[in-house]
């Protein structure tokens, strides 16, 4: 499977990026929060930082903000140096995963305060606060304080406080951590649209990976306060650069072995995991005798008997089935004793579904539908 032209569209894009960090590094004594890390940013980008708890995305976005100060390195925004500007002179906003309401205030006051503080004339703070207001379809809570409102509802009037000053760039701290699952899925489509809409640049930093690959154009997936992969989120699942990249978005199946051929673009190599040899479409030489992983997706894997074309093939005992309405997750267990998991669309009633508990199953998966890792 290639990449389309298009996962490359902000990456390839000749304008001078909004954001440029390079050689950023922080540290908190010993630790290295952040660890030599350069990115750019497109304008109108909605970017995101994803990783797991500590990798350093917040650290970079507050950095970013201006909050915290790199040890070394440089930030641009805009054509400018910032590295040394406090936040009130930088061109962003920031909204902070807490939200930071003002409790005493209502919600028009709430979203004022940043206007008020930059001393700008009351008719215009006037037009701003309902601007952003209906912009974020709160304008019927304008006099309700904090207190009095859901959580869906304070992360909007945060999100109109951030927006109302104009920014360049808005920088949000894992904005929809405090809501549900439905209201967060209902929402991240919503700040796609109000991005879209308003030309801002936002850059999010999030742990949740549905939530990034919804709604980014780009994704730059840190670990130990390093990116591991910046890319799109289609090229990020279809095409992880590291095994760490391939388990952290989305669920994949690593098997362990060596390159025995590769003849064109068609690798071949052995697998003591997957119990026997495997193929796979690569462009870029591999050494004979080297050792690789190959990553298939649960859901490009196939029982075997329905496609019966399929060049790798598995054997295994279904062990575990997990029933999740719109598809099933099964586990398999293999002859060397590994663990697979594989997916099918629920298309039938489930008392028709012909795969059950303890059934001996072949699955295949074709040659463009899984990646060689090589790190």
């Amino acid at each position: 499977m290639s990449p389309s032209p298009a996962d490359n569209l902000w990456a390839a894009s000749d304008e001078e990026p909004i954001v440029r960090i390079e050689g950023v590094t922080k540290t908190f004594g010993a630790t290295y929060a952040v660890d030599d890390v350069s990115l750019t940013i497109q304008r109108g980008e909605f970017f995101s930082l994803l990783g797991s708890s500590g990798c350093g995305k917040t650290t970079l976005l507050r950095m970013l903000g201006g909050f915290e100060t790199p040890d070394s390195g440089r930030i641009y925004i805009d054509g400018q140096d910032v590295t040394d500007l406090p936040p009130y002179l930088r061109p962003v906003n920031m909204m902070f995963q807490n939200y930071a309401l003002f409790p005493h205030m209502t919600v028009a006051q709430n979203i004022a305060y940043g206007l008020k503080q930059d001393r700008m004339p009351k008719p215009v703070i006037a037009e701003r606060v309902a601007e952003v207001m209906a912009l974020v379809q709160i304008s019927q809570l304008a006099e309700r304080k904090p207190q009095q409102l859901s959580g869906g509802q304070r992360q909007r009037v945060a999100l109109a406080r951030a927006l109302a000053k104009h920014p360049k760039i808005l920088l949000l701290d894992e904005p929809l951590g405090a809501l549900d699952k439905k209201l967060r899925e209902q929402t991240q489509f919503e700040l796609v649209n109000i991005q879209e809409r308003l030309g801002i640049t936002f850059v999010v930093v999030t742990h949740d990976q549905e939530e990034a690959m919804t709604m980014s154009s780009r994704i730059a997936l840190m670990h130990d306060g390093r990116i591991e992969q910046m890319d799109t989120p289609r090229r990020m699942y279809e095409f992880p650069a590291t095994r760490y990249a391939a388990n952290f978005i989305g669920l994949v199946n690593l098997f362990s072995g060596y390159v025995t051929e590769h003849e064109d673009d068609l690798v071949t190599l052995h697998s003591d995991e997957a119990g026997c040899d495997l193929q796979v479409h690569h462009s870029q030489p591999l050494a004979s005798g080297m050792e690789v992983t190959v990553a298939v997706r649960p859901e490009k894997i196939r029982v075997y008997e329905q496609h019966r074309d399929l060049p790798n093939r598995i054997h295994g005992v279904i062990e575990e089935i997990a029933y999740l309405g719109d598809v099933s997750i099964y586990h398999v267990k293999l002859a060397s004793g590994k663990t697979i998991q594989f997916t099918q669309s629920n298309v039938q009633a489930l008392a028709e579904q012909p795969l059950t508990w303890g059934q001996e199953v072949a699955l295949g998966w074709s040659a463009d539908s899984c990646g060689v890792l090589t790190l």
